[in-house]
Formats: structure tokens, sequence, C-alpha cells
């Protein structure tokens, strides 16, 4: 049954922190030993060639000049290592904070130690790492909230029996897992329709359309995919193109991507869960400037989370532009 749709939160719940002694400037210099606005902020996002990362470090930039700070956007690819040469620019560049969609839950950690060390202040958004109290914020999607909506409608579109595949993201990123626990969570409560394949496929569209060529060789019957991203789910989509099986096997996607919603539109896809990247690459920034000015961020806690929002043709047309919902 549908749930009634909400727009995108303008803004999660808060961050408030106790920032004695925890870097080389303190609270009141804001962290880098300046409470005045201005300076450097370097956003580092995983891949720009994905429209969700994309947005993500084209809004925080532009949010960023619009408060009066110098910006500029670089990309890990998800590896660490590019990632700790870019924390390491940012450093020798003085950035006065950075904001960071970490490549690895724990793999990062040590980059964002290594900033803190420096005295730079590091809001990470999108993915979070597996330690509190070293980055001063962390903004991220309420993953498990947008998977149980995403399972919901995607049980809606296949049946309650049946077999199906799962196509999941990176093994490195929590998100990844926290979706796939989400639908298992609902998928479960119906015991006829039974997991047959579970393919990782890295976010990656290429991936997601090889593996499931894989899937669909073994498991000729599947009934559905429900995929972690929408990169991977439209990788699927083709696959079942090229195989004439898409009126056969109903694929759901995860972020909410524009080329999701064009084939939410043509009816490809049978939904896609919305991430509200726009609005917290933007609201991470705005507790940047916080914290700069006033050695807080303007939040209740470190770990805000924003709803998601499922997106289906019943409300596609509502999706006015990259990953926001109109009213």
């Amino acid at each position: 049954m549908n749930r009634k749709l909400a727009t995108v939160l303008a803004a999660g719940v808060g961050l408030s922190l106790v920032l004695t002694g925890c870097s080389a400037g303190g609270a009141a210099s804001g962290g880098n030993g300046s409470s005045k606005k201005g300076g450097l902020i370097s956003i580092i996002v995983n891949d720009p060639s994905n429209p969700y990362w994309k947005t993500e470090g084209d809004v925080a930039s532009a949010e960023a000049k619009s408060l009066g700070y110098k910006s500029n956007v670089s990309a890990s690819k998800g590896d660490t290592n590019t990632e700790s040469n870019l924390i390491d620019t940012a450093i020798t560049n003085k950035s006065v904070a950075i904001i960071l969609d970490p490549a690895n839950a724990s793999g990062s950690i040590g980059a964002v130690k290594k900033a803190d060390a420096a005295g730079i202040p590091v809001f990470l958004v999108n993915a979070e790492i597996n330690q509190a109290g070293l980055a001063k914020a962390q903004l991220v999607s309420n993953n498990a909230q947008g998977a149980a909506i995403g399972a919901q409608q995607w049980v809606k579109s296949v049946g309650d029996s049946g077999n199906y595949a799962e196509l999941f993201g990176a093994p490195s990123d929590n998100n990844a897992q926290t979706r796939s626990n989400g639908y298992k969570t609902v998928l479960s409560q119906y015991p006829d329709l039974k997991e047959v394949a579970k393919q990782v496929a890295n976010w990656d569209r290429t991936q997601g359309h090889d593996k499931t060529q894989s899937i669909l060789q073994a498991n000729p019957d599947i009934k559905g995919i429900i995929s972690g991203n929408d990169e991977m789910a439209l990788g699927a989509i083709a696959a079942l193109k090229e195989a004439g099986k898409l009126d056969q096997v109903k694929v759901g996607g995860f972020d909410g991507s524009p080329d999701a919603v064009d084939a939410v539109k043509a009816g490809e896809l049978q939904y896609t869960v919305l991430q509200p990247v726009a609005t917290f690459a933007k609201k991470a920034v705005q507790e940047a400037d916080e914290y700069l000015r006033t050695g807080k961020t303007g939040a209740a806690q470190e770990k805000q989370a924003f709803d998601c929002v499922l997106i289906t043709k019943e409300n596609v047309d509502k999706v006015t532009s990259p990953f926001t919902l109109s009213e």
C-alpha cells in the first residue's frame, strides 16, 4: 500500500559539539584559528561522472561561494590513497574546512584524523566513517528508511511470490549494507519471495549490466531485481532489454538520478528512491560556515539523517531539478 509521499526535508537533525581542546584551533577560533568568513573550502567527492556525486560537489561549491568562501571540488574515485593525497593538498592549501564524501567507512578514518590534527574541521556527506567524534558532522540520507519504502514499492510491482535477485553496492560503503538490510527486513515478510542471486556491482552501471546478464543465465525465471542504486539498476535494465525480458522482470532503483527519473517516466524502472543529496550537501557547507564563525555547527548531534522520498510514475513529474522534489 502506498505511503503518503513527503517532500525532501529541508534540514535534518543537527549537531552540538563540545570543542575545547579537540583541535589545533580552539572553539572560540572556529577550529582553524579564525572566526572570520572567507578562505578556501575544499570539497572531495567520490566520482563526478555519476550525477549523484556531481550534484553533491556542485551544490556544495555553489553554497560555499554564496557564503563568501572560495571552493574547489576534487574526486577520490573511491580510492583511499587518492583521498589521503587530496586531504594533504587541502592542508597545504590552508583550507578552512573540508567537505568530504568518505571513500571507505574504515579506510577514511586516517584522512579525517590528519585534517583534524592540522586544525581543519571536516564535514562528512553521503557516507559515514566508523568512528564518531572526528568529523564535526556526518550528514547522510536515511538509508534504512529509504530502503524500506523502496522495498515496499518493489513488492507492489513484483508481487509477493517468485524468484528475485539483488544488485549490491560497494562493500566498503556502509550505505550498501544498510540498504541491503532494509530490503531484507521488508522482503523477509513474504516467504514466497526467494532471493536466488545477490551480486556485487559496486554502484556501477556497466557492472550492473554484466552481473544481470550472469544472473539471467543462471536464473531465467526471476521476476524482479532490487538494486542498491540507480546506476546498477539502469545497467540491469539495459541487460533485460537485450534479453527481451524487461516486461517480465521488474527493477527498482535508489538515488533519484536524472537518468533514473527518465526511466521511471518511460515505465522501464518501477521506482527510484530519491536521496536528498542537494539538501544535505548545502546543509554541510552551512554548518561549516556556522562552525568557522562560532565554534559550533548549530546542530544537535554529529550524525544527521535526511529522509528519502519514493519516486514513482505518479509523482515523477514533481522532480524539478536533480535530486529535488517540488512541493
